[in-house]
């Protein structure tokens, strides 16, 4: 048997030099602002970042090498999105910022020669960006509640509908569009297709750009509120089969929910490193705030909840490397769904309470992080689906008992064991009753 907590020399060296990159020269420059992010400031700051990852091996390296990527299993990419997801710049960094590295791996495996040319490619080399099309503002992301219609006219795909919250999708040149193709089939989930839709395709409306959280000027935010006005497309324009919608964003979500765990790990490491440097700073009239207790158990539930996330979510990506398949694993995902927000959302409000005043402020990142907790339980399907998909997986390892009520189950076991072990019962009985004689004379 193999059961082991280290990581093999060679690659923690790769994570070594993960850590002192993200230390010295990522992070350093998400104090800058939205201005690394203009495309001057991604030239300026970000491509040659780049460089440094590629010569190091690690860009992309949820992808396959075919991809440009190094096809690391997810266990390998857990360790190392610890280390990324302590930055909100770091993804990017490392090409695998969402939602263009969920599009691409998508893409990648059911798109024609054609669309990887036209946005494949582009994608990995980070020359444009993408959004994935999928909630609508009437029927959040069940497939099933789904208005935007994609009808055939002639050799041609008319599109009309709205959808919520495509990230992104202001500065993308494509949108991965999810729509109704045949709303008559007899399985409900062969009713949905994807499509890839240029942004500048004639019926495509940007009606909002909507902001998260409390701050920034209204319309300014990167979650875009979409309309399909008489959208044409051609026929080819759907990525994979026709109907296979369901099948090909389980593909996307699931490898995307564990990803989003993995970064969260580092979120959480993140805010607990700043809670324990405040702790032995901050002086008050009683000492340091390290000495209270209340504090000290504050930090230690955080260790405690964190350790045990990591080491589940780490566990889970061992699951999916060892069965390569997500559909044997989905207990296990749906379980770190559920506690990625909340580890995350206990860890970050205890850290903002513990720095006072400075802790609600935007000089810290405790404020992001809590509304991030609350994005976590709402992405790729709230929290309490996850929870309803965790107890069916656990209950179909259990059998009903018709002939008992289940108060009645303990009961009738210890009548079947009592009878099994009559004699030897009986046996002990004498014993005990012939030791209590002896010690009594």
């Amino acid at each position: 048997m193999a059961w082991d907590f280290e990581t093999d020399p060679a690659f923690q060296k790769k994570l070594d030099w993960i850590e002192d990159f993200m230390r010295d020269e990522v992070e350093p420059l998400s104090h800058l602002g939205m201005a690394v992010f203009s495309i001057l400031g991604r030239e300026k700051f970000i491509k040659p970042l780049q460089q440094k990852v590629r010569a190091q091996g690690l860009w992309a390296c949820h992808l396959g090498p075919e991809l440009g990527g190094q096809g690391f299993g997810q266990l390998k990419l857990a360790l190392m999105n610890e280390k990324l997801g302590r930055n909100g710049l770091a993804p990017s960094v490392f090409g695998c910022q969402a939602p263009d590295s969920g599009n691409a791996e998508i893409i990648a495996h059911y798109g024609t020669d054609r669309q990887k040319a036209q946005y494949l490619w582009p994608l990995l080399n980070g020359e444009i960006r993408s959004a994935f099309s999928m909630s609508e503002p009437t029927g959040g992301s069940d497939p099933l509640t789904f208005t935007t219609r994609a009808v055939l006219d002639g050799k041609d795909w008319v599109i009309n509908g709205e959808k919520w919250f495509s990230t992104n999708a202001r500065y993308s040149q494509v949108l991965v569009l999810y729509a109704v193709t045949d709303p008559d089939a007899k399985d409900p989930y062969r009713r949905t297709s994807i499509f890839l839709v240029p942004t500048d395709t004639p019926g495509v409306e940007i009606l909002r750009n909507v902001g998260v959280g409390a701050g920034g000027e209204i319309g300014g935010g990167t979650e875009g509120y979409v309309r399909y006005t008489d959208v044409r497309l051609p026929y080819d324009a759907l990525l994979g089969d026709r109907g296979a919608a369901f099948v090909i964003a389980q593909v996307r979500l699931g490898g995307g929910r564990v990803h989003h765990a993995m970064r969260t790990v580092g979120a959480c490491r993140h805010a607990l490193d700043l809670m324990c440097q405040r702790a032995v700073s901050r002086s008050t009239r009683d000492g340091r705030l390290a000495d209270l207790q209340l504090v000290q158990a504050d930090l230690a539930d955080s260790w405690i909840a964190l350790q045990s996330f990591r080491l589940m979510v780490l566990h889970t990506a061992w699951l999916i490397d060892k069965h390569q398949d997500y559909q044997r694993v989905r207990k296990d995902i749906a379980a770190i769904k559920v506690m990625t927000p909340k580890v995350y959302h206990d860890i970050a409000t205890k850290a903002a309470h513990l720095h006072g005043a400075l802790g609600v402020s935007n000089e810290m990142p405790f404020m992001r992080m809590v509304t991030s907790a609350l994005v976590m339980g709402i992405a790729d399907g709230p929290t309490e689906v996850h929870k309803v998909t965790l107890a069916k997986q656990i209950l179909k390892d259990y059998t009903p008992d018709n002939d008992l009520f289940p108060s009645y189950h303990i009961p009738k076991l210890q009548d079947e064991a009592r009878a099994r072990f009559k004699t030897e019962l009986g046996e002990l009985k004498d014993a005990y009753a012939a030791q209590r004689a002896t010690e009594k004379a």
